[in-house]
């Protein structure tokens, strides 16, 4: 998952060289779609995702349809690596919003000393761009942390009980249909190279349909909380990746951004349960 979560950072930037955001949106909502709805029509559990509609469809518009299309733009302008290192805010902001909204999530010493370590490692990475031309495309970026994490609040509170299956498939389809006028409007007027087909190709069936599929099954092997270990582990992938495959600078503010940012993370992100045992709070996968 760390894996198949932390690449599509990379994908995007290859993809997004060939076609618009719009298309890239609904090629990869399409796919998911495609591939997700046979398996949650077999499945059933469609009755809890048609009784909380309103919900679904705000959580559909906050994790896919607002975020993946700021993400997409945001990435023909910054690196990808720099994308999934800022994306890695989301469950610190998640943090934030859950104890602005009157979420009963206590922000003791070692959460406020988290959110204040990972902000910082939010401004170590996004101060350099800001200031050098790129201010929008991160601004795109960090809306979208606000969006997935926002996603994250609705579904904790009222989607808690709605079968993840059909209800994924039910987001990608909504999102697909979205993003139909769009994506005809900027249309390319020419084939896409091999190297931007296989990138959307990936970014649809590998971190779309299956990354979820995957997902699934991680939960139901280890446990919700368990299963999102694997966040921590984003944002370095998505560094390694860019850097690797794509040639990106490594730079010490992005190394410095992703350990304030990971510290961050585990001191906002862990509660001590009745037992006194670590317990990983929820978040929104990517």
């Amino acid at each position: 998952m760390s894996v198949i979560w932390g690449i599509p950072y990379l994908l995007i930037k290859v993809a997004v060289e060939g076609v618009s955001a719009p298309v890239l949106v609904l090629v990869r909502t399409a796919v998911g779609a495609a591939v997700l709805l046979p398996l949650a029509l077999a499945r059933g559990g469609w009755s809890p995702v048609l009784r909380c509609w309103k919900p679904v469809l705000a959580f559909a518009f906050f994790e896919i349809v607002a975020a993946w299309l700021l993400l997409s733009d945001a990435e023909q302008h910054i690196s990808s690596s720099l994308t999934g290192l800022l994306i890695a805010a989301a469950p610190i902001i998640a943090a934030v919003l859950e104890r602005l909204t009157g979420g009963d999530g206590r922000l003791g010493g070692k959460r406020i000393a988290g959110l204040a370590v990972g902000l910082v490692g939010v401004a170590v990475l996004a101060g350099p761009e800001m200031t050098g031309g790129s201010a929008w495309p991160v601004s795109e970026v960090l809306l979208v942390a606000l969006c997935y994490a926002s996603a994250a609040l609705i579904a904790a509170r009222f989607l808690a009980d709605v079968p993840s299956l059909p209800m994924t498939a039910a987001c990608l389809g909504i999102a697909a249909v979205v993003y139909v006028g769009p994506a005809v409007a900027t249309w390319p007027t020419a084939m896409p190279s091999a190297r931007v087909l296989a990138a959307m190709a990936g970014l649809a069936v590998i971190c779309t349909a299956v990354a979820f599929i995957v997902f699934f099954a991680l939960i139901r092997e280890v446990g919700a909380a368990r299963a999102l270990v694997f966040t921590y582990v984003n944002p370095a992938v998505a560094l390694a990746a860019g850097v690797i495959v794509l040639n990106e600078p490594l730079t010490p503010w992005n190394l410095a951004g992703l350990a304030l940012i990971l510290a961050g993370l585990v001191l906002t992100t862990r509660r001590q349960g009745p037992a006194g045992a670590p317990e990983m709070v929820q978040a929104a996968p990517r």
